[in-house]
């Protein structure tokens, strides 16, 4: 689908380009019509076929991606602004231009499309040129003014081709891309000064004989061959340098076992490729390999690109091919028509006499500017040669099928063969017994590969396997089938036991992890399901144990078993989805507002605004269900702004002259992220005329440091705009004095956990007083979520902690019985926070 849309993106943008430039040059005749100003026909005739000769002489030049072409068409345009009035000079050129380019149509050598925008960019950029001359102005061939006027125009003509031309690409790839090309551009002033030069030199000839233009046209039509030939020589040198580097890279790869994506990568950079693929048929027990490096994807993708029937008959026959709209066998031709190739090189591989396989590539960059030649499809059969030199054939072909089954990192099967190895195992019944797979997602790999480096987390994953390899009893098949998920599979006499099979794992994998002075506690959450049970295919397996693995990730074991009813809860969960997105366009969604009291005392200081869903058919939906949906399907932004504008809204409305009310809200990452996020607080503080100071942002721990490069710099506008940060869930995660030093922060929230533990555990209360201590070094405030007990708010008091909050003073209340409770707190205080003492919860 994506290579269908990126083909009729360029044919749609290629299309409107050419409409544009085509109205310009329309635009440029029809300004510089003088009615009874005209020329003779012979005239006429000349600067046409001389506009269609001087296309015909052009040389090639390789930038990048790009292959670029520059032609003698400056020396025939210098000679008809000399010779011609302005609006013949641009008649002539539009003439030949269209004539050269419907004939390249008619021999399949161009499109449609590109023949019109060659056209009308030919009209314009002598149109340009023609306003240059006009400016300037000519006088005799003599006159160093006229020199100029021909070397400015030759130069400005060559810049709007090149201006034209990056607008295209800028569309179509981006402006990054586009300016790569923009090297090339120095080339062609160089030679359209060139082809200035020589455009005087002809214009003085002229002006002692016509019969002049005989050698002048030879010195031409040599200089343009000079041209050619030192772009050919300068091309086969690069050529051979790159062939050199491919030979040494390939044999090096072979150490790491990386010969695939080093052989594919770089043949397609050599030979300016879309895409490279080999192909080796299958044969006897091994399946067939078919790996293709495409410029549009990193790695190597099974994905190919040519017909098998083209590769087949390369290995069959033995002799290559070579294919293209011109020289295209008859019995190809309806083959390639649909596949999207246009032109393509294959070449058998070969051991000694025998050829295992096909190394093809495919669509050369440059369009009808370049093809692949007799000479690339050489250089092709020298490139197999030298993988053939480089490498043991037999241990070629042998990497080949391992790299296509294997994963490069661990040696594991990868999801292709763990696939197979699923298939293979349904296929056998054995009767008293289950064929288990235990899915394993590897906990805490972007937080390692956040903040310690790919590397560190490429050792995890090694170790991960490591000790998965040796705790899974004998027998089993090992695979994984993506970054962070393994699967094991094996047969068991019971679904029960392959569910004890996956306890004892999690326990037993579940071990720190060191790398360079930082320790890591490994674990994995594990979806188990069981074969004839729940599933009847590989696929279905593996779907319905990711499904499981989902769901094991919110379990504190941390395994789960797949059921039925774990299929409703997705479904549950994706109806959720749609719903969700309906409740936040009809405003059907709550705030509820909890206090936060000051312990010292005893009043209240602020509210945490919390968002609250009460579905129409299943109630009230917990936060911890549809917060995590609203952030897979992209409505956390909506929702969250929903939150601020209503804590606004209350923190204007219950604020009084000397007591305004403090709000705190939940931030994501995905909204801190956000560049355009400040600036839509700063407008919403402006809109409620509320003051930046009575608006918190809650951020949780493990967010503030993984994040933290990537999150700063709207941490400091937010900072800067005079709104208070805080730290959630603080203690959970990397606390330490290191980044609290580093960020804008105001607040730190003891994690409930500690806060709830700190009566009966004094390892959580020592963690508290720690909490404290640290806080009071920074001049922090400290707020003590999760006090539900007497007992809890005393210990707080008593080592000083300087905010609580929990449903010991108050459940999250609605705005209407948020507004009776402040009432009867304020009616009933007695100055300190020993009245709380006793009280039931609210």
């Amino acid at each position: 689908m994506s290579e269908n849309f990126s083909r009729q993106r360029v044919r749609v943008t290629t299309w409107a380009m050419a409409v544009v430039v085509s109205l310009g040059a329309a635009g440029m005749l029809v300004g510089f019509w003088r009615p009874g100003e005209g020329v003779g026909l012979p005239q006429a005739a000349f600067f046409v076929l001389a506009t269609i000769g001087a296309h015909a002489l052009y040389i090639q030049a390789d930038m990048r991606r790009q292959t670029i072409a520059f032609n003698a068409v400056d020396i025939s345009l210098c000679l008809a602004l000399f010779f011609l009035p302005p609006f013949w000079v641009i008649a002539t050129r539009v003439l030949g231009s269209f004539v050269y380019y419907l004939s390249r149509y008619l021999r399949k050598r161009t499109v449609a499309i590109k023949a019109v925008y060659n056209v009308a960019s030919a009209g314009v950029q002598t149109g340009s040129a023609v306003i240059v001359v006009l400016l300037i102005g000519l006088e005799g061939a003599h006159d160093p003014r006229t020199w100029l006027a021909f070397i400015v125009a030759s130069c400005v003509s060559s810049m709007v081709g090149w201006m034209l031309i990056t607008a295209v690409l800028c569309v179509l790839e981006g402006w990054r891309q586009a300016l790569t090309g923009w090297p090339g551009l120095l080339i062609g002033f160089a030679v359209s000064t060139v082809n200035a030069i020589i455009a005087t030199i002809i214009v003085i000839s002229l002006g002692a004989t016509w019969w002049a233009l005989i050698p002048l046209a030879a010195l031409v039509v040599a200089t343009a061959a000079t041209y050619r030939s030192f772009m050919d020589l300068r091309r086969q040198r690069r050529l051979l340098g790159e062939l050199n580097d491919f030979t040494r890279l390939v044999s090096e790869s072979m150490q790491d076992n990386r010969v695939l994506d080093a052989m594919l990568g770089q043949l397609r950079r050599l030979l300016s490729a879309e895409a490279a693929t080999v192909w080796v048929p299958a044969e006897s027990r091994f399946g067939e390999v078919s790996l293709t490096a495409t410029v549009d994807e990193t790695g190597l993708t099974d994905l190919g690109t040519v017909p098998d029937e083209a590769l087949q008959h390369v290995v069959d026959t033995g002799s290559s091919l070579l294919v293209y709209p011109t020289k295209r066998p008859d019995e190809w031709r309806d083959l390639f028509a649909g596949s999207g190739i246009t032109e393509a090189m294959m070449v058998p591989l070969r051991s000694g006499n025998q050829i295992y396989g096909c190394l093809a590539v495919t669509n050369r960059f440059g369009g009808d500017l370049t093809r692949f030649r007799d000479s690339d499809l050489a250089m092709l059969e020298t490139i197999a040669a030298h993988i053939s030199i480089a490498v043991d054939n037999t241990r070629l072909i042998d990497q080949l099928r391992y790299d296509a089954y294997h994963d490069s990192l661990t040696g594991l099967a990868n999801r292709r063969r763990t696939r197979q190895a699923i298939e293979e195992a349904l296929d056998i019944t054995v009767k008293d017994e289950v064929v288990a797979v235990l899915m394993f997602d590897v906990d805490g790999m972007r937080e390692v590969n956040d903040a310690v480096g790919h590397e560190a987390g490429d050792q995890l994953l090694l170790e991960f396997s490591r000790r998965l390899k040796e705790l899974a009893p004998d027998g089993c098949f090992i695979g994984r089938i993506d970054s962070d998920e393994f699967i094991l599979q094996t047969r068991l006499p019971s679904r029960e036991d392959a569910t004890a099979l996956a306890q004892r794992l999690h326990e037993e994998i579940m071990a720190p992890f060191h790398f360079e002075g930082l320790t890591v506690d490994i674990g994995a959450a594990i979806g188990v399901v069981t074969h004839p049970d729940f599933a009847s295919s590989a696929d279905e397996l593996l779907q319905r144990a990711d499904t499981a693995t989902q769901v094991a990730k919110n379990l504190d074991g941390g395994v789960q078993t797949y059921l039925a009813s774990l299929e409703s809860e997705s479904l549950r969960r994706l109806g959720l989805a749609a719903d969700l997105r309906r409740a936040l366009d009809r405003d059907e969604l709550e705030v509820h507002y909890q206090p936060k009291i000051d312990l010292s005392t005893g009043k209240l200081v602020g509210v945490e605004c919390l968002a609250r869903w009460n579905h129409p058919n299943y109630g009230p939906v917990s936060p911890a269900e549809f917060i995590p949906v609203a952030g897979d399907t992209g409505q956390l932004g909506r929702l969250t702004m929903l939150v601020l504008r209503q804590a606004l809204v209350a923190a204007r409305a219950w604020s009084r002259e000397d007591d305004p009310m403090s709000v705190a809200v939940n931030l994501s990452p995905k909204t801190l992220a956000d560049l355009s996020f400040p600036d839509r607080v700063a407008a919403y503080l402006a809109e409620f005329e509320v003051e930046p100071s009575q608006l918190t942002f809650e951020i949780t721990e493990d967010v503030m440091v993984s994040d933290r490069s990537r999150l700063l710099p709207n941490l400091d506008r937010l900072h800067e705009l005079g709104v208070q940060l805080s730290v959630d869930d603080f203690g959970t995660g990397y606390s330490s004095l290191a980044y609290l030093r580093r960020l804008p922060v105001q607040e730190v929230k003891i994690d409930l956990r500690f806060v709830q533990g700190m009566t009966t555990d004094e390892g959580d209360r020592a963690i508290v007083r720690a909490v404290l201590d640290l806080a009071r070094h920074f001049s922090l405030t400290v707020v003590a979520e999760g006090v539900e007990s007497a007992m809890t708010l005393e210990e707080l008091t008593a080592i000083g902690c300087d905010i609580g909050q929990g449903n010991y003073f108050s459940h999250p209340l609605p705005a209407e019985r948020f507004v009776a409770w402040r009432e009867t707190l304020e009616s009933g205080h007695e100055g300190g926070p020993s009245r709380w003492v006793g009280r039931p919860t609210s």
